[in-house]
């Protein structure tokens, strides 16, 4: 018989049987189509050796009038600016306090090197992993039984009851006892949940909800932050939580800061700050009397660089008296939205999500707070005076506003498209315009009974929206409709559907793909991904993990946040860089059951002739693939027989690999009525791009 082109259709289908899917392909991993044909896709690159604390769920990219080009990284501990490769902290500030001989010790609790200290605080609101920093009256340090607190430090807390908590310090104690003298405290923002957690039992779910006698069950949700920048600036907050402000002019590290003790007292800074700048200080000593670590100041304008205080915007200026000691700095922690010079009594308390609009620049929260309420409403939209942050009470004066959605029990996100704003709830998606004075903004129901799975698992590619929903995956473009999935069982029945929440979207938009990351059904952690090709209209899998991803035209590659708790960026080089050890990415593609000759006969195939390149592989290496050949009696028999061999590069090395030179033939013995195809990689410096390899096939009887 001639020799037998194997050249099959794009994309993977497993929507029915290997055999019916004739002519495709079945199962993929880490690879995609080009022009029609899988190859393996590009590796990633950890952008530097730093790393930040906690699972990052959101990134979010902008450029500075200064031309810094700054990535906001939000963990379920922490949150930061990447900058240079640099992760900068400005988790806000929840609040501070005073303590008087709040350390005890116990020299029972003494593990390895380390030890377990207790720290009352009547005023609660701390949990688990938040952090604190203490201040020592006016040292830099405080030694009591043996173990030494230091000024300035963070800790982070091991376990929390309604009015004490405990953290982990290096010594052993010499006393059980309490002691420290007098102590201040700063709190951050609460820490969240780095997935969703099943809850079940009494308070699990809402009042009067379940049976009575019988717990209920609900589920703790994972923390989530929205951010976007309002020009060089950024408002950020924690979904359910308030929202915050960081001012650029203060940068990304602590400034240094002179303090001249008067009255009142003067501040002579490193940087120009405007008049009117709220921020806080921390100290590596003391602050002069009348001045706190991780309290809100205002400037007051003297010069660029040098100032007044007050406590409150336009207030009094700060007397301050006594001594001072150590360094003192201009915090970069982003302080309180309401907390901004001219802010009015109506600035929302809290926000599920909230974006900045491009059309006229307001700031829409959603999910928030009424006017004159502080209880937050799931369904309403408020939105500030145009060019604002700190107007809200609507009047004739201002086109601040709200609008309550009646479709639904909760906003999900949000999503800027061709001049709307979409807004799905746990029902519905709505399109959101301008109209101006006086209605402002107004809503349109663009389609009832729909889904989606969680707050990221929407995305924009060319114009064209997509998301994915609970059972499906849907596109709007104009007009709503059910998005075609060749791998829709595949995806749906092996899913953790209590991770909904971490569920998230991204594009390549270089490959014209859409991806979505998920949870598969036995996991916690994102684990799979399903890819949309919407140029081919084709499907193809998966499995990476990935926590956060963003396709930024800021920034040359599409970045990634991985559970190494670092940046990647994607499409960089070939091989997996996400650590300080490259690893080979193994990738592997499975055609589905075809006919060999007419299917009726069996047949012995005994040589392949492989067609592929080697084209961007990494030069001075010796790029390969496995190929196998598995026969089957029929559809139902499983594999009976399998042949591989490697392909392997064989252009002269350290040469670059840009020509087609490989193994010119492949001997593998395999005998059925079908048979299917598989190409697996996993070498250091490989990258290859299938064509259509040949076989060759003899006729050997019916049975």
């Amino acid at each position: 018989m001639p020799l037998q082109k194997i050249l099959l259709k794009p994309g993977v289908n497993r929507e029915n049987t290997r055999y019916t899917n004739e002519g495709g392909y079945y199962e993929s991993d880490k690879v995609r189509f080009r022009q029609g044909t899988p190859e393996k896709i590009g590796g990633w690159q950890r952008i530097s050796a730093n790393t930040f604390e906690g699972i990052c769920r959101s990134l979010w990219n902008w450029i500075t009038l200064g031309s810094l080009n700054l990535l906001g990284v939000g963990t379920n501990l922490k949150f930061y600016i990447e900058r240079g490769g640099a992760y900068y902290d400005i988790t806000p500030i929840r609040t501070t306090t005073t303590l008087t001989n709040p350390f005890t010790t116990n020299t029972a609790t003494k593990t390895g090197t380390t030890m377990t200290v207790t720290v009352p605080d009547a005023n609660g609101g701390f949990i688990s992993n938040d952090y604190v920093t203490f201040y020592v009256g006016g040292a830099a340090s405080v030694t009591f039984n043996g173990i030494t607190i230091t000024t300035d430090t963070e800790y982070q807390i091991s376990s929390a009851s309604a009015t004490s908590y405990t953290i982990t310090v290096t010594g052993t104690a010499s006393a059980s006892s309490a002691g420290g003298g007098t102590i201040y405290a700063v709190y951050q923002v609460n820490t969240g949940p780095a997935f969703a957690t099943p809850l079940t039992g009494w308070s699990a779910g809402a009042w009067g909800a379940g049976v009575w006698g019988v717990g209920t069950t609900s589920t703790d949700a994972m923390r989530i932050w929205n951010q976007s920048n309002w020009g060089q600036d950024l408002v950020y907050g924690p979904r359910g939580g308030p929202l915050y402000y960081w001012n650029a002019d203060i940068g990304t590290i602590p400034t240094s800061a002179t303090i001249t003790i008067a009255s009142p007292a003067v501040v002579t800074a490193t940087i120009n700050i405007p008049d009117g700048t709220p921020f806080t200080f921390s100290t590596t000593g003391w602050l002069p009397t009348g001045l706190l670590p991780g309290v809100t100041y205002y400037t007051k304008y003297l010069t660029p660089a040098t100032f007044n205080l007050a406590a409150t915007s336009g207030g009094a200026s700060i007397n301050t008296t006594g001594t001072q000691s150590g360094t003192q700095t201009i915090n970069p922690n982003g302080i309180l939205l309401s907390s901004l010079t001219g802010a009015d009594a109506s600035t929302p308390l809290f926000q599920n999500t909230f974006t900045v609009s491009d059309v006229s620049r307001f700031l829409l929260v959603f999910g928030t707070n009424d006017y004159g309420s502080t209880i937050l409403d799931p369904m309403l939209i408020r939105w500030s005076d145009q060019e604002s942050l700190t107007t809200w009470v609507p009047a004739v004066t201002n086109q601040a506003g709200s609008v309550r959605l009646s479709h639904g029990s909760d906003i999900i996100t949000t999503l800027q498209s061709r001049q709307e704003i979409l807004v799905w709830t746990d029902q519905a998606l709505y399109s959101m315009q301008y109209l101006g004075p006086p209605y402002v903004w107004g809503t349109q129901l663009l389609a009832d009974n729909i889904s989606i799975a969680g707050p990221n698992a929407t995305v924009i590619a060319s114009g064209v929206t997509y998301w994915m929903g609970v059972d499906k995956f849907y596109k709007y473009d104009g007009r709503i409709s059910t998005l075609r999935c060749d791998l829709l069982r595949y995806v749906y029945s092996d899913i953790n559907t209590s991770q909904y929440e971490q569920f998230f979207a991204g594009t390549s938009e270089g490959f014209n793909e859409v991806w979505w990351f998920y949870c598969s059904a036995s996991s916690t952690t994102i684990d799979k991904y399903v890819i949309y090709n919407y140029t081919e209209d084709i499907w193809y899998y998966g499995t990476l993990a990935r926590t956060a991803w963003l396709d930024s035209g800021l920034r040359g590659y599409p970045s990634a946040a991985t559970y190494s708790f670092n940046i990647v960026d994607h499409e960089y080089g070939v091989d997996d860089n996400e650590t300080v050890t490259p690893l080979p990415i193994a990738a592997s593609i499975t055609s589905s059951q075809y006919d060999i000759g007419d299917g009726h006969n069996f047949a012995f195939v005994y040589r392949m002739i492989p067609d592929l390149t080697f084209r961007g592989s990494t030069s001075g290496t010796t790029p390969a693939v496995t190929m196998y050949l598995q026969g089957l009696n029929n559809s139902g028999s499983g594999v009976i027989q399998s042949g591989n061999a490697s392909v392997v590069n064989t252009a002269p090395a350290p040469s670059a690999i840009n020509v087609d030179e490989f193994t010119g033939q492949l001997y593998i013995r395999i005998r059925g009525r079908q048979m299917q195809m598989q190409i697996t990689s996993n070498t250091l410096g490989t990258q290859w791009q299938l064509g259509a390899p040949r076989v060759d096939v003899r006729a050997d009887g019916r049975r």
